[in-house]
């Protein structure tokens, strides 16, 4: 694993079907935001401010997946860790694990681009090399490609 952090948020009803329980595709808007998370963990910068600094657009999700193992429910207090498992020289994988109570709830992975905008291209988004200052941050115990 590479570099990681956790983060503990507390279940909404916004999050939930009719029944309470969180509705599977608010998961993925929960480990999106632990990536930022962990990105700003990683450079002491907000999100906003490393875009701006960096003229970069961000870091798309290009791939991602989970496994269910238990239900999580509105007003629950849940805790993400993320964690850096792959780093390329553009692209990088997160894993993120969602507890409550210490039950494993989801587990979910995504591959992500740092992605910069193309100026031959009117702007359009187009793969970056991640600055060697954030690679090395990130790298910690994650093996480069």
């Amino acid at each position: 694993m590479g570099f990681s952090n956790q983060r503990t948020l507390i279940i909404e009803w916004g999050d939930c079907d009719p029944a309470g329980i969180v509705f599977y595709p608010r998961f993925f808007a929960m480990f999106d935001t632990s990536t930022a998370r962990l990105i700003e963990a990683a450079t002491g910068k907000k999100k906003i401010d490393i875009l701006r600094d960096l003229e970069l657009l961000g870091w798309p999700m290009v791939t991602t997946n989970g496994t269910f193992h238990a239900p999580a429910r509105f007003g629950d207090e849940a805790t993400i860790s993320s964690a850096v498992v792959r780093l390329g020289n553009s692209s990088f994988d997160v894993e993120h694990r969602l507890s409550v109570a210490g039950r494993l709830c989801v587990e979910g992975w995504e591959t992500r681009v740092w992605a910069e905008r193309d100026p031959t291209r009117d702007g359009a988004p187009r793969a970056a090399r991640i600055p060697d200052a954030i690679r090395q941050r990130l790298l910690e115990d994650v093996q480069a490609e």
